[in-house]
């Protein structure tokens, strides 16, 4: 084998190797910082009502720019037949689906506070608080 041969398919190989091992430290990432069961539960029973509300924030005037432009990047991922983790994998695979809204959620909170997401809020307020406790956020509490 000469130096010539090993060089055109070692890039490729190498890459190909290369993004499989960030994927699987993705993965590994996501098993590791996934939520408790029953808060990914409580996020997949809100969906409908989580969806409404990126779409409300997304179209929110008095939000930064920037929030609006990674709300609508979000809900295009979202929208996307295909994720970085599967589906179909086990807990993981709609956790990183949670794990990026929720990451959305905490960007929101930080740039407009926790009242654009109570005033865009649709659902009951038990959700939102489901919602919040998923998001590792301190919003409001469900009455009891």
């Amino acid at each position: 084998m000469t130096r010539m041969d090993w060089s055109w398919w070692s890039m490729p190989v190498g890459l190909a190797g290369g993004l499989l091992l960030v994927w699987a430290g993705l993965l590994v990432a996501l098993w590791a910082g996934r939520p408790d069961e029953l808060g990914v539960r409580d996020a997949l029973r809100l969906l409908p009502d989580v969806i409404h509300l990126l779409r409300r924030l997304a179209t929110d005037s008095t939000l930064p720019r920037g929030v609006r432009v990674r709300l609508w990047l979000l809900l295009a991922y979202l929208a996307m037949p295909f994720d970085l983790v599967p589906d179909f994998i086990p807990v993981i695979g709609y956790a990183d689906d949670v794990v990026i809204v929720a990451v959305a959620l905490r960007a929101v909170v930080r740039h407009a506070g926790m009242g654009a997401l109570e005033r865009h809020w649709r659902g009951t307020p038990e959700g939102l608080s489901a919602v919040c406790r998923v998001a590792g956020l301190r919003g409001p509490q469900p009455q009891r």
